[in-house]
């Protein structure tokens, strides 16, 4: 059976404990056994990390030890799936840079605030995540983050929508749900889910959190498949 951690807190109003538990219900029904911790200790055992099949982090903002950060480094490199979504995940940590560049990206505003309208455009053929999906509305916060530059798009949106200072430059193509590799590992991010609720008012959102989900939990199995070790990786990791 395969394992997964979901680590839920920080701030209140992206509703962790409700999306949490929506997450584990999915991961559950595709045969994983999930275990939700309501404190960053969870991630302190790196051993018990190594055993896991995938992260899944739903924590808002806050502060985290960096040892801690280190042992996600490491046990994602080996092969440990990493999936969250909006500021569960990207707007997490915000002084730890190296969790920004484990996840690919940093929320930076969102102009507007809640309750805007926008369309979420699927980059067809990009990956089997967004396969038979179609373009999609949805009423919520428009998130704008800075991204890393490998990471590989999936679905975007166009800003500007609002009036703010951004608009005297051109429009953008905004990522909203992104793959990249950390090692070994799969990573998987969609700036969508600012309430639980937005993956029932449009569902496509929470196929996406799905597939995404058990994309990124098959990294391990692919590494083992596959003969992948991480010595290639052993001289950054000195660097901690």
């Amino acid at each position: 059976m395969k394992k997964a951690l979901i680590v839920q807190g920080g701030w209140d109003g992206h509703e962790p404990q409700l999306t949490s538990k929506r997450f584990a219900g999915l991961l559950e029904k595709h045969g994983y056994e999930c275990v939700i911790s309501d404190t960053l200790d969870a991630l302190a055992d790196l051993d018990a990390l190594m055993r896991l099949d995938l992260i899944v982090a739903c924590w808002t903002m806050g502060e985290i030890n960096h040892d801690y950060v280190v042992n996600v480094c490491k046990a994602v490199g080996a092969g440990v799936g990493l999936a969250g979504c909006h500021g569960g995940m990207c707007d997490s940590f915000r002084q730890d840079t190296e969790w920004q560049f484990i996840t690919g990206g940093q929320w930076v505003s969102h102009p507007g605030g809640d309750g805007i309208e926008y369309t979420v455009n699927i980059c067809h053929g990009s990956s089997p995540i967004v396969e038979g999906l179609e373009d999609f509305p949805v009423c919520s916060e428009h998130y704008y983050l800075h991204v890393d530059p490998a990471i590989e798009v999936l679905a975007t949106t166009r800003f500007p929508i609002v009036p703010y200072y951004h608009i005297s430059n051109k429009p953008v193509d905004m990522p909203v749900a992104w793959t990249k590799y950390w090692g070994n590992g799969r990573v998987f991010y969609t700036s969508l889910g600012h309430h639980d609720d937005v993956f029932d008012k449009s569902p496509n959102a929470q196929i996406l959190m799905e597939r995404g989900m058990l994309w990124a939990g098959e990294g391990r199995q692919y590494a083992v498949d596959h003969g992948l070790t991480t010595t290639r990786f052993e001289n950054t990791a000195k660097m901690y």
